[in-house]
Parts: structure tokens; C-alpha cells; sequence
């Protein structure tokens, strides 16, 4: 199974984390996550292609083993379906995997993975109304960004919904950042 993981500049992404983070560490941030959802879908079994406008992004992810598709580079909605129109042509499932997503495990992806193995389509929500993950074997219009859970709910047909730990926090701001690093730091102890 393809698990298409849209990805930008590390460079210039996570903007919002800077009343936190250097650009430098924003940078680290950024490859750090996108390094833990990749290795965490090899794990998992799936292989990740990441889709990506970014040259350094693309060095990195052909130095990690991945394939890489070029981004058309006019947002999150066109990645991702230049991701789908990409893995449709061998008629395998795909899944649409955000990057930045901390506390993603194996557990997770796997029981996204079992719903599309199924035969049904899969979509899991993030904790802002967001969608985290989002799977079938058709194609789709997509709409992320604020409430796309709901957009893309009603846009499947008789979807399975998981909802999982791992899959509701992704980091956008610095309170997403700040609800990782406690929830990380919990489990350490």
C-alpha cells in the first residue's frame, strides 16, 4: 500500500511555530516529523511517496529510500491529488498521510490500512477538525484546511471513520506543539 505524504519546504514551513521555534529549529522540526510518519509507514508496511515542490525535501526523502512526485506546488488539495492520480494507475489503495503528525504509530496505520484492505474507503479526523489521514481506491476532490473533516466526509461513499491517539494531533501552531511535547513526555515516564 502507497502512503502519499504531501511535504514542504522544510525551510519555510511551520511559520506558525515562530513565537517558538528558530528558523533553524523550525527546519529540524519539520524534517523530524515528516522523518517519524515515513519511517513509521515502512514500519507499518506501507511505502511512502513523498509528494514535493521542495528540492531539499526531495533529497531527502531519495537519500530515505521513498519515491518522490513532483508537487504541482499550488497547495495541499493539488498534492494530494497528484499523489492519488499517481498511485491509481497501478489500482492499489492509497492514503493520504499528513507529515507532521508526533504521535503516530504503527497501530495506527494499521488499522487505517485494514479498513482499505476491506474495500472501504477511511478517513481519520485531527483534533482541530482537520483530517490527519484520508484513504479509498477512487478518486477524489479533496479540501483540506479548517473543517476539512466534514468536507471530506460527506464526500465518501460509506466511509470508516478511526479515530486514534496517534492520528488527532498534528502540529500547526504552538499549542499543538506544546500538546506534543506533554503527551511525549508523559509517555516517557
Amino acid at each position: 500500500m502507497i502512503a502519499i505524504v504531501p511535504v514542504k519546504s522544510f525551510r519555510h514551513g511551520k511559520q506558525r511555530l515562530t513565537p517558538l521555534l528558530t528558523p533553524d529549529q523550525r527546519h529540524d522540526l519539520a524534517r523530524d516529523l515528516a522523518t517519524h510518519v515515513t519511517s513509521t509507514a515502512e514500519r507499518a508496511g506501507m511505502s511512502p511517496m513523498v509528494v514535493t515542490a521542495d528540492d531539499e525535501v526531495a533529497e531527502w526523502a531519495t537519500t530515505s529510500g521513498h519515491s518522490v512526485l513532483s508537487d504541482p506546488g499550488t497547495g495541499l488539495d493539488d498534492a494530494a491529488t497528484a499523489g492519488v492520480d499517481h498511485v491509481m494507475r497501478s489500482g492499489s489503495p492509497w492514503l493520504i498521510l499528513h507529515s507532521d503528525l508526533p504521535l503516530l504509530g504503527v497501530a495506527d496505520l494499521q488499522a487505517l490500512a485494514q479498513v482499505l484492505l476491506d474495500g472501504s474507503p477511511v478517513i481519520a479526523p485531527s483534533s482541530d477538525g482537520g483530517t490527519s489521514a484520508i484513504g479509498s481506491i477512487g478518486s477524489l476532490r479533496f479540501s483540506f484546511g479548517p473543517g476539512s473533516f466534514h468536507r471530506h466526509l460527506t464526500r465518501l461513499t460509506t466511509p470508516v471513520v478511526v479515530t486514534r491517539t496517534g492520528l488527532l494531533l498534528d502540529v500547526d501552531t504552538p499549542s499543538d506543539l506544546v500538546a506534543a511535547r506533554a503527551i511525549e513526555d508523559r509517555a516517557r515516564r
